[in-house]
């Protein structure tokens, strides 16, 4: 199968049927083969009964169905383990990513060797309340990333098989899928300017939480990809640091007080903050030690490191 179309969705059904449609038509256009996988993520309308309309008159048409609502990301790991074409494509379901865009996509990934292709949303119709966070968010990403993208929270990307079946997406983590994919090993990633048109139906499931939900979750991924598998390289020597600056103290107060017998020790504030620093740096470093063990116990520790076998099957 050449292409296989991931979309998540809450509440759209009025954008469904016309999105598989346009969808059909550039896939028929360029005789791909392909199917369209909706993950109906806990939708409260009509979404539902639609995906499986959709379904009784093109068989390309496929659907998984939440109990309730689980995210963006949730929706798009299951839809992930589903996905079947060499080329596997991300889109938002409300009409305002462009399936045309995805043949220029598709050549990127297959004839141009791409990883990635992640679409750039250049002149954008959201208002400044959202842009200007957009770009400072951008920018954060890329800077602490090292992933020279433009839009990480572009829904339009374009993915090779082995990336979105070597990396797992849980909590709000769909913004970092080039960070994840970067880290398993596919450094070859791009982006194309797409087009961004206007809502048509409905309104956005997004509100301002997500800035700052984002910006947690970029923490939590620069720490985890840097330190995920050493976590002693972090808190053991944060801990180290930290332990021998409170022995510095008291080492320092011991000597005032044998040497000169100037106080007690235990009048000076300084006392307190050493003996603060060298319990901190001890439970850092125990920290540290246990993440060490839970790390080297993983069964899939190493399982990153294979690209392909050969004769091993």
């Amino acid at each position: 199968m050449n292409v296989s179309v991931v979309i998540p969705l809450l509440n759209e059904e009025e954008s469904l049927p016309e999105l598989a449609a346009w969808i059909d038509r550039v896939m028929l256009a360029n005789h791909y083969s392909y199917e369209i996988i909706f993950v109906d993520d806990g939708s409260k309308d009509n979404s539902w009964q639609i995906i499986q309309d959709l379904k009784a008159i093109n068989p390309s048409v496929k659907g998984i169905k939440f109990r309730r609502n689980y995210g963006k990301a949730a929706a798009l790991n299951v839809g992930f383990i589903e996905a079947k074409g060499d080329v596997v494509f991300t889109m938002d379901a409300d009409l305002q990513d462009s399936p045309d865009e995805l043949p220029e996509m598709y050549k990127m990934i297959m004839e141009q060797g791409y990883d990635l292709v992640s679409g750039w949303k250049k002149k954008r119709y959201d208002p400044i309340s959202k842009t200007i966070p957009t770009k400072f968010y951008n920018w954060s990403a890329r800077r602490m990333s090292g992933v020279k993208l433009h839009d990480f929270n572009c829904g339009l990307k374009a993915y090779r098989n082995t990336v979105i079946k070597s990396i797992e997406l849980y909590g709000d983590m769909h913004r970092y899928i080039p960070f994840l994919a970067k880290w398993a090993g596919f450094s070859k990633i791009g982006e194309k300017v797409v087009l961004h048109q206007k809502r048509k139906f409905g309104k956005t499931k997004y509100g301002l939480d997500r800035f700052y939900k984002g910006y947690l979750d970029l923490v939590t991924i620069t720490f985890t990809s840097r330190f995920g598998k050493r976590p002693m390289h972090f808190f053991g020597l944060w801990g180290s640091l930290i332990f021998m600056a409170g022995m510095g103290i008291a080492g320092y107060l011991a000597y005032e007080k044998f040497f000169r017998l100037a106080f007690k020790m235990t009048e000076r504030p300084l006392f307190y903050f050493g003996l603060l620093a060298m319990i901190i740096g001890t439970q850092l470093f125990v920290a540290g030690f246990l993440g060490e063990l839970v790390s080297r116990s993983s069964s899939d520790r190493n399982s990153y490191l294979i690209e392909e076998k050969l004769g091993l099957e």
